[in-house]
């Protein structure tokens, strides 16, 4: 049985939701304790518990513990990972995109293609925005020969959620490692300013213009597209900035609306962001960094890439995939190094 203390290095739900996909993918009981337990809301909460009740209904396997409040948990998988489609409603606007992000590695190893339709937050703090998803990670996902699509059929902010997403995987029983050790020239700076039910203040066009603005005096030329939308449950306001480079990287910002947030001050905290990244010379953003340790770990060979700096979400998954999958990962300043274990 795979011991996990939740409590450990950052201590949040992503230990909880990346040690139930790894235990999916290795079909190995997981008993996981202490869950969020320095948290000012310890225990599960709606979009833990989603992601969790997803592994088990894609392995056909079985949890203990699984509730609201919850700090200790026992999942055992099933012997198979089923391919299909499934619909998941976290029931809150916790993030979809973190339930997203958790039930792509198993998906990989299914025995046919899946299809989630995941429905809750989608821009919000504290979790990757859709579009950072969709437009950053992905590519970087697919140059490992990880087949995934991504689609937003409806925003959704906090308080109310309601967001709706769909996400598409091929399994693939080889990933490639990931080098990226060379920043390079930038090729294009690209972003998504969107609004909902908010067009009679201009936000999406406020966002958009003081970010390109921001941008232009730090020397980059940016494009963003604006989006005004009516189909979110509420109003909401999210901007997404990111950058490709000739040696294949993608290094993005993002920061969601909420009252008394101003559009310029989004724009402002979204281009300072990006701009920092990219001036310390690394291949990823500082959220991409902790989001490829799980993909880096399945591949088969070492990956290596140079990230802006060491945050406590890497250093936790960089020891979760130790742990669960025996590998030995490295870091070296800012140099990741990961020998995957293959799928």
């Amino acid at each position: 049985m795979i011991e996990i203390d939740g409590s450990m290095h950052s201590g949040s739900g992503t230990l909880l939701r990346y040690a139930v996909a790894l235990a999916t993918l290795r079909r190995q009981p997981l008993h996981i304790s202490r869950i969020r337990s320095k948290r000012p809301k310890p225990g599960l909460r709606p979009q833990h518990l989603s992601v969790a009740r997803a592994c088990a209904e894609l392995s056909g396997g079985t949890l203990e513990g699984a509730e609201a409040g919850s700090q200790e948990m026992l999942f055992r998988p099933g012997p198979s990972l089923k391919g299909g489609n499934f619909q998941f409603d976290i029931g809150t606007a916790g993030s979809a995109t973190m339930a997203a992000l958790s039930l792509i590695p198993p998906a990989l190893s299914a025995e046919g293609p899946c299809r989630f339709t995941i429905i809750g937050g989608l821009f919000q703090d504290f979790a990757p925005s859709f579009f950072h998803l969709e437009r950053v990670l992905v590519p970087i996902l697919r140059t490992m020969a990880v087949n995934v699509r991504l689609s937003m059929i409806r925003p959704g902010y906090v308080p109310k959620g309601q967001g709706k997403l769909v996400v598409e995987v091929v399994p693939s029983r080889s990933l490639k490692p990931l080098r990226l050790i060379r920043q390079g020239r930038i090729r294009a700076i690209r972003g998504i300013a969107i609004a909902s039910h908010l067009d009679e203040r201009r936000v999406s066009a406020r966002m958009a213009e003081r970010c390109e603005q921001d941008l232009s005096r730090q020397g980059y030329d940016s494009g963003i597209d604006i989006q005004d939308d009516t189909t979110a449950v509420q109003r909401g306001a999210a901007l997404a900035i990111w950058a490709e480079t000739d040696t294949g990287c993608f290094l993005g910002a993002d920061q969601a609306g909420k009252p008394g947030r101003r559009a310029e001050a989004i724009a402002d905290h979204v281009a300072k962001s990006l701009v920092e990244d990219l001036t310390s010379g690394a291949c990823t953003d500082r959220h991409l960094a902790d989001q490829l340790v799980l993909f880096s770990a399945l591949a088969r060979g070492v990956s290596e890439y140079i990230v802006p700096r060491v945050t406590d979400h890497l250093e936790s998954n960089l020891w979760l995939v130790e742990k669960v999958l025996g590998i030995r990962t490295g870091l070296a300043g800012r140099h990741v190094t990961i020998e995957g274990v293959g799928l």
